[in-house]
């Protein structure tokens, strides 16, 4: 008999994880501390936390609880923010919407997640207004009035009304059970209707709490929100930024000039965001000549970062670390740790290293590179590639009403993500491509990635993609899609092409070349099936290219 088995959990020495608590801790130890600057308005942490629990204790007495969805479409504001814990604190679950999608997609997530109540900003009325407009049981609609201004009548009230029924000093509701849903994100899906991604209070708890851990953050930290936070709940910056006691800077607009304003006036040290935002900083600010006073921390996700870029972003100011992650593991899932002995390399090297995947986080167990056909780990030589296949707390619950697609997700025991990659002698995982993006040609694979890392290097290219194109012969064949850095009409096909030949082999070469800007999601992502239904059509019968 095991001894320690007669020792149960009791109220004293268990209770669930929840980033909640975050928020209560936070507001006891820095009440009078700047918790959240929003434009022309700062509030300390016991204001902040007093809001949550008023919003929370409002959306109770309209009967909002256990298990019901509250929606927002709003952007990176002080309400938004607010709503990661009083929706919570409700115990309802937050839906946090992109707030670029269109009517129908936005009507869509509101029917399949059952969306009790919708706070949206009035800057997008016109769209919820047709989102709702034959919905057969709308949402109770709350207005977030900014700089639109009131309502046009669409909203039941606004956002102060409706929190001016709550009572600021009411208890909230604490999950029973750490695996009790907290949020549910829509992926941003590109083929059919979006899954519904669930989080957990556990794993919300424990991915705030490893962000804190590997970006170095304490209470001196004054994180600026260049990252959307309706994308996977902000990476669970929202909670982690809360958890060390630090400041948030809310940013409703991406603006390369007010990012460096911002970060210059309230002393940012740390922010994150998607390569589309880096690339933007970077050719904003080094056209200006402008450089950061102070360095910055800049958590760089959603494509690797190449090494120009990790070169550029220095020279600024910008200390970047990569990470790689998916809605489905709360954002962040691995990142690259950079090693003492890096800094003795040649810079080129040095870059290549930094633009890995790198190694599991805190929230999670394991992370392994498994062979696709026999599902056993792939020799960690740096060139068996594999599928990245991720387990630990830090995964979904599941997709909402979708059990095959859960199952398909975690089948063998892992969370599959479909990210293509190898696994180093050091154990650091680098990804390839994504399985359906791997170019096959002629018998062999080429990486889309490896080809857009030369790319990068062109220094008239700011963004570039690389996808399959139908070929009689090979079968397929690169094409790339780059846009340049100036509009002036210099970079050409024959000049892209002929630098490619000069830094790669051969049959990776892109075989086309369209210059243009470059399709995107809504989390700055390249929109790789856009640009390939564009070479499908290109390449109909009587087409011309």
């Amino acid at each position: 008999m095991n001894k320690y088995k007669s020792l149960e959990q009791t109220s004293a020495n268990h209770s669930a994880l929840t980033p909640l608590t975050l928020l209560q801790r936070a507001a006891g130890i820095y009440p009078d501390k700047a918790a959240v600057i929003d434009g022309d308005i700062t509030r300390s942490y016991r204001e902040f936390y007093q809001r949550c629990r008023q919003m929370a204790d409002a959306l109770r007495q309209r009967g909002i609880g256990q298990g019901d969805t509250v929606a927002i479409l709003c952007p990176n504001t002080g309400e938004m923010l607010e709503s990661h814990y009083s929706v919570a604190m409700a115990g309802a679950v937050l839906n946090a919407i992109n707030i670029r999608l269109d009517a129908a997609s936005i009507r869509f997530i509101l029917d399949h997640g059952e969306a009790r109540v919708l706070f949206y900003d009035t800057r997008f009325e016109n769209v919820v207004r047709a989102a709702v407009s034959d919905h057969d049981n709308p949402p109770t609609l709350i207005s977030i009035e900014r700089d639109e201004g009131p309502s046009a009548g669409l909203a039941e009230g606004n956002y102060e009304q409706l929190l001016a029924e709550g009572d600021a000093s009411a208890d909230w509701q604490r999950p029973d059970d750490e695996w009790d849903a907290i949020s549910l994100n829509y992926t941003s899906g590109t083929t059919g209707n979006p899954k519904g991604v669930v989080y957990h209070h556990r794993g919300a708890f424990l991915s705030a709490m490893s962000n804190a851990m590997v970006f170095d953050m304490n209470a001196e930290t004054v994180y600026l929100w260049t990252l959307p936070m309706f994308h996977c709940n902000g990476w669970c910056y929202t909670w982690s930024i809360t958890a060390v006691g630090g400041t948030h800077v809310c940013l409703p607009d991406i603006d390369p000039q007010q990012i460096y304003r911002l970060i210059e006036r309230h002393g940012v040290t740390h922010m994150c965001g998607a390569p589309i935002v880096m690339n933007l900083l970077l050719q904003d600010l080094g056209r200006n000549g402008q450089k950061l006073s102070r360095p910055a921390q800049f958590a760089l996700g959603g494509a690797a970062p190449p090494s120009s870029v990790i070169r550029k972003a220095e020279d600024i100011g910008f200390r970047i670390t990569h990470l790689y992650g998916l809605t489905e593991s709360y954002g962040p899932a691995t990142l690259c740790v950079p090693q003492p002995e890096w800094q003795s390399l040649p810079a080129e090297e040095r870059a290549t290293r930094m633009a890995r995947q790198g190694v599991v986080t805190y929230s999670l167990d394991e992370v392994e590179v498994r062979d696709v056909a026999t599902g056993k780990p792939v020799a960690a030589d740096g060139k068996a590639m594999g599928e990245i296949c991720l387990r630990g707390n830090g995964i979904m619950k599941g997709y909402l009403k979708n059990p095959e697609a859960t199952q398909k997700a975690f089948a063998g025991g892992w969370f599959n993500t479909g990210d293509l990659a190898v696994m180093h002698p050091d154990h650091y995982v680098e990804i390839k491509d994504r399985a359906k993006d791997v170019i096959i040609s002629g018998g062999e694979n080429i990486s889309s990635l490896e080809v857009e890392e030369v790319l990068y290097r062109h220094p008239g290219i700011s963004e570039a993609a690389v996808v399959a194109m139908a070929d009689e012969k090979w079968g397929e064949v690169p094409c790339a899609f780059v846009n340049p850095v100036e509009e002036d009409g210099l970079l050409d096909e024959n000049t892209v092409i002929d630098f490619c030949r000069q830094h790669m082999a051969r049959f990776k070469v892109p075989k086309k070349v369209v210059i243009g800007e470059l399709p995107k999601t809504a989390t700055g992502k390249i929109r790789k099936n856009v640009l390939r239904d564009s070479l499908n059509k290109d390449n109909k019968p009587g087409a011309t290219s």
